[in-house]
């Protein structure tokens, strides 16, 4: 199995039970999660090796959040301690034409504090073969911004695998900022993966005339601004999740990938997930199977079918992490897809 590190913020999550809206809820229900920790518990969860590298505080919040990924079988020893707080998001989980809302309150927490020497990278990166990080990390502060270029500085130079989830937030920086910061640190990415909005807010490439209101995916697109973000940054994998959007609670969900050394496009096999029962973490679930897919040895096609194969099922499942098994991704990228009870 390979080993795998992720660099990102955990920060408690506050859903409204059921399908509450906010003004309705006397309580919540608490979990843990965030892009780069829900990777690698997904990851820790098909059997790779995968550590988990943030800044938490020295609190019982911050133990509870740790906590939660040595549960998932996640490596927590690289996490640095201090700070004076964990971010927070508060999550309405929307149904049918009403829309899902994310409120943070994230702002000063450990990890948008944390300094390049809160991390021992050189250890941190001992034996790894992969690195994976997100666009939210630099998008907390300007401070974690540089640790994020010190981690790829120090990954780069052992000779690891980097791949990005580009993930715009536009809660958290400007399409403007984003594209300052992240274009930087396109030079250290192997493989990038994102959406159509990702791409257009953080990169500058808009492909063509999708709209996925609507369901009307335009591939031709893709493929011609995959080939530019190759032709700019020398990606050898340029991948984008394709959501379609009818409601809050039915979506398509497929994928495309494009080979930067072959010139191969390929789109996956779409399913359609419906009735939603949890979305937040999908974006992760995908970009943790596609990982998989690679450091499994598998064929770019095939691991992109992994990716979202998982994430599907990702969907099914309430709380940031996915907790499915390899022979269930196994099994639905096989073709079952039924749903019949497993006596």
């Amino acid at each position: 199995m390979a080993k795998v590190v992720t660099m990102g913020e955990i920060m408690l999550r506050l859903s409204t039970p059921g399908y509450q809206k906010f003004i309705q809820a006397d309580s919540f229900d608490v979990c843990y999660g965030g892009g780069e920790a829900n990777v690698a518990v997904s990851l820790a969860n098909y059997g790779h090796e995968s550590s988990f590298v943030t800044k938490v505080p020295k609190n019982e919040i911050g133990d509870c959040a740790v906590a939660a990924l040595n549960k998932m079988g996640v490596d927590t020893k690289n996490i640095a301690h201090g700070g004076d707080r964990l971010g927070i998001y508060f999550l309405e989980t929307g149904a049918a034409m009403r829309a899902s809302k994310v409120v943070y309150d994230r702002a000063h927490s450990a990890i948008a504090e944390a300094d390049v020497a809160d991390f021992d990278f050189d250890k941190i990166f001992e034996g790894a073969d992969w690195f994976h990080f997100t666009g939210i990390t630099p998008a907390v502060s300007d401070k974690a911004a540089e640790v994020t270029e010190a981690a790829l500085k120090a990954a780069k130079a052992k000779g690891i695998t980097v791949s990005v989830d580009l993930n715009f937030r536009k809660k958290l920086w400007s399409s403007e900022k984003a594209q300052k910061i992240m274009t930087n640190l396109m030079q250290y990415v192997d493989v990038c993966i994102g959406n159509e909005e990702d791409a257009e807010k953080v990169l500058g490439f808009k492909p063509g005339n999708t709209d996925v209101t609507s369901g009307d995916l335009e591939l031709a697109g893709y493929e011609d601004i995959f080939k530019q973000m190759v032709a700019k940054f020398n990606f050898k994998y340029v991948v984008s999740s394709l959501r379609e959007s009818y409601s809050a609670s039915d979506n398509g969900w497929s994928a495309c990938i494009y080979n930067g050394e072959t010139g191969e496009f390929y789109h996956s096999r779409k399913y359609r997930v419906t009735p939603i029962v949890d979305r937040v973490g999908g974006g992760d679930s995908f970009a943790a199977g596609v990982i998989c897919g690679f450091v499994d040895n598998k064929d770019f096609k095939s691991a992109l079918e992994y990716g979202v194969a998982a994430s599907a099922l990702k969907h099914t499942i309430p709380g940031d992490f996915n907790l499915v098994t390899r022979s269930e991704v196994d099994a639905l990228v096989g073709g079952d897809g039924s749903g019949r009870v497993q006596r």
